[in-house]
């Protein structure tokens, strides 16, 4: 049995806080910020908007446009690093907002991989017949992990959700190829937020020192980003006998535009045929690629019957790659 993406759907909150706002609270500028990350804006959450709220209007959408019914949805993976709180998982309370009453749900973290992790779990139910309709859901506020006072990362990260329908697909031009992930748990240092939790749990000297804020060592996590992710783009290709001249669209996570070019330079993959938004959203952590691939599928550069590979890497470090027929 093959698997399908159905629907997608994509939610950012209202509010934009760009680079020139940035320029008020911080020692930065807009010029900075731009060459240094190809950011010029991201979107932040209201102080009652939480991440289940983001991902349940990302589901809408995407069920919406399948023509599937929450309470035809068997099961809901909400891919964060955000989550409403430690327990329930952040998928109940979407399953609960979405009326989505017959679908089991958790929560999985792969931080800016996540997606694409949950993607390929997502897909393995619905290829073992165990589900027939699985919601598959990116979804941050990345802007409650940042120490607004470090201008290294507080400029990189905004909010913003994604979602897929996977459901079984007799079609061979429209299903996942193949999933491919991976993690060095040795370099977990290099990306994380070191307090807040069973490690060094809640204190003052927690909240005076910023450990419970996003903690990056940009340079080392930059060279090892590039290696990996030629490394796995060219894994997905071989495992499906494909050319890069194959792919339709790359769609990678949104990280740093330097990444995203090194990378498809490195591949010898053309830029006009990358689905970029970073400028608009920032790093979306595991929202990135979906909100990206629903925004591709919206304006009409992605058409049906495309083949797509989706990249991803994050801390963890975990890095992973999708090939998908459209």
């Amino acid at each position: 049995m093959g698997v399908q993406i159905i629907g997608t759907g994509a939610y950012a909150p209202e509010t934009v806080l760009t680079n020139r706002d940035l320029e008020k609270k911080i020692d930065t500028s807009d010029e900075w910020i731009f060459a240094r990350s190809g950011i010029r804006e991201r979107h932040i959450a209201a102080k009652d908007e939480t991440t289940s709220d983001l991902a349940a209007k990302a589901a809408r959408l995407a069920l919406k446009r399948a023509g599937v019914t929450a309470s035809e949805v068997d099961l809901i993976i909400v891919a964060t690093s955000m989550p409403d709180m430690f327990f329930p998982s952040t998928a109940c309370i979407v399953q609960h907002k979405l009326e989505a009453s017959q679908a089991a749900a958790f929560d999985l973290s792969a931080a800016c991989s996540g997606f694409v992790y949950a993607l390929s779990v997502g897909e393995q139910f619905v290829r073992s017949g165990t589900f027939k309709h699985v919601l598959v859901i990116g979804a941050e506020v990345m802007s409650r992990l940042i120490n607004w006072e470090d201008r290294r990362t507080c400029v990189l990260f905004g909010d913003g959700a994604g979602a897929v329908l996977l459901a079984p697909s007799s079609d061979s031009n429209h299903r996942v190829l193949s999933t491919h992930l991976h993690t060095d748990g040795a370099l977990w240092d290099l990306i994380c937020v070191p307090g807040g939790a069973a490690a060094i749990p809640p204190s003052e000297k927690v909240l005076i020192e910023h450990l419970n804020t996003i903690k990056m060592k940009g340079s080392e996590t930059f060279k090892i980003a590039v290696r990996n992710l030629e490394s796995v783009a060219l894994e997905a290709l071989e495992a499906n006998q494909l050319k890069v001249s194959d792919i339709s669209w790359l769609i990678p996570h949104q990280a740093n535009i330097r990444i995203l070019n090194a990378v498809a330079d490195r591949l010898g993959f053309p830029r006009e045929k990358m689905i970029i938004n970073l400028h608009k959203y920032g790093n979306t952590s595991a929202a990135s690629i979906p909100l990206a691939f629903d925004e591709g599928v919206q304006d009409g550069r992605i058409q049906e019957g495309d083949t797509l590979l989706f990249l991803a890497f994050g801390g963890g470090l975990t890095w992973g790659a999708a090939v998908v027929q459209y």
